[in-house]
């Protein structure tokens, strides 16, 4: 599945929701069903700048693809970053560079979330980014 087609089977799957209430509780249920990140990874490395609460975030680069797992103790944050990765994780370090976020828009996050969890979710995007672009610096060496 290509990055665009998981953006818009979720966009589909908060579109059948009306109410911004049942929104926030998936959100809390994606970060539930999450795997919890191994304890060796909770570390300051893997913490992210900018983000209110905390969030670890782990990078493994298997077969040219990146994958990541991630935790935080904010329940609505560990849904969201449950999405990013459900997006990103499992894709080529181009794909996830070039690709266009658009299902923050669309499901209404944006519009929903407090100023410092939207700047939480930036700072989570940057550093999954930016991982991406340092793993394809290693390649092309």
């Amino acid at each position: 599945m290509t990055i665009n087609d998981i953006q818009d089977e979720i966009i589909e799957e908060f579109s059948s929701l009306d109410d911004w209430m049942d929104k926030y509780q998936l959100l809390i249920d994606l970060g539930n069903e999450q795997e919890p990140l191994a304890e060796q990874y909770k570390t300051e490395r893997n913490l992210i700048d900018g983000c209110q609460s905390r969030v670890w975030l782990q990078a493994d680069y298997t077969d040219g693809r990146l994958f990541f797992t991630a935790e935080s103790d904010a329940l609505i944050v560990k849904g969201i970053v449950a999405l990013l990765i459900r997006v990103l994780s499992g894709h080529t370090p181009q794909e996830i560079l070039d690709a266009d976020l658009y299902f923050i828009e669309q499901i209404g996050l944006k519009d929903h979330l407090s100023p410092t969890r939207s700047n939480g979710l930036l700072a989570m995007v940057k550093q999954i980014k930016a991982y991406a672009l340092a793993y394809q610096a290693k390649m092309n060496h």
